[in-house]
């Protein structure tokens, strides 16, 4: 069995099951991810090294419980999460998962924007979290200008310039970008937002349920969460149309993605390298 003894023993304690068979889930970049089939039912288990990553899985429940409270869309049940050894793991409820269709789409759409009603009268969160495998800092403020400055860009910037993936010259245009950034927007109530709202963060159900799974989850501008939307695919016009016939998007709000974009840009040039620090300054020479 590929998950640890130890993990699997606390499992059938605190559930009072059977562990029959654990089998690979694809899509673990950061962590080592099973189904578990059990006599009480399926899971999903994530584990990961408690040093390297630490509280990451609580963090992580964190996010799905402030999603789950909001009553507007789903996210797997959690179970438990906890430590032992070297380990941490987090537990959740198994979804099994479908095709999507324009329906399900269209659901997606229209739960996320309900989902945005969720507001709060600051920027940021109650804890810190994770983006991919980085330290997410929510330290809260009055405007998202200097949330997204001071919690999002200062931090990535100074990383990718210190690992020499940008420059000094990248950093004097984001510091031109600091200055104009209030005009850039309108300013609306901070929402609960995903926070890592790429195409592999979400899965629609057998039964056509939409699942929101993965969070970075604090309360920002909403056009965050559909900028990463445009990323790297997997969102149709049917889930922009709901979303807009939901909770309208502030004019402009297309002009602006590229501008919210260029957090997680920027934490791909901190991971990944290469190619990402040019789309980074693609995106920046849009604003500055």
């Amino acid at each position: 069995m590929p998950v640890s003894a130890a993990i699997i023993n606390i499992i059938k304690q605190k559930l009072n099951v059977d562990i029959k068979a654990a089998s690979p889930v694809s899509g673990g970049d950061i962590n080592e991810v099973y189904r578990l089939q059990s006599t009480g039912g399926d899971y999903i288990i994530k584990i990961n090294n408690r040093y390297k990553f630490p509280e990451m899985f609580k963090r992580e429940a964190e996010g799905l419980a402030a999603i789950k409270a909001t009553k507007a869309i789903g996210v797997p049940d959690i179970i438990f999460d906890e430590e032992v050894g070297d380990e941490s793991f987090l537990l959740m409820e198994w979804i099994d998962a479908g095709q999507s269709t324009a329906y399900a789409s269209q659901a997606l759409g229209q739960q996320l924007a309900q989902m945005h009603r969720t507001a709060t009268p600051r920027f940021g969160f109650a804890t810190d979290n994770y983006m991919g495998s980085l330290h997410q800092s929510n330290k809260q403020h009055d405007s998202w200008a200097n949330f997204f400055i001071a919690e999002r860009l200062l931090p990535m910037v100074k990383m990718a310039v210190d690992n020499h993936e940008l420059s000094q010259t990248d950093m004097r245009r984001f510091e031109d970008l600091y200055n104009k950034l209030p005009d850039l927007f309108i300013e609306e109530a901070p929402s609960l937002i995903h926070g890592d709202l790429w195409g592999g963060n979400y899965l629609i159900s057998s039964d056509g349920k939409p699942y929101l799974i993965d969070p970075a989850v604090s309360y920002s501008n909403r056009e965050f969460d559909i900028a990463m939307t445009t990323l790297f695919g997997g969102f149709d016009n049917a889930f922009y149309e709901a979303y807009n016939a939901e909770f309208p998007l502030q004019p402009g709000w297309q002009k602006r993605l590229k501008l919210w974009n260029l957090y997680p840009l920027l934490v791909h040039v901190n991971l990944f390298g290469g190619s990402y620090a040019q789309q980074v300054r693609q995106n920046l020479a849009a604003f500055v």
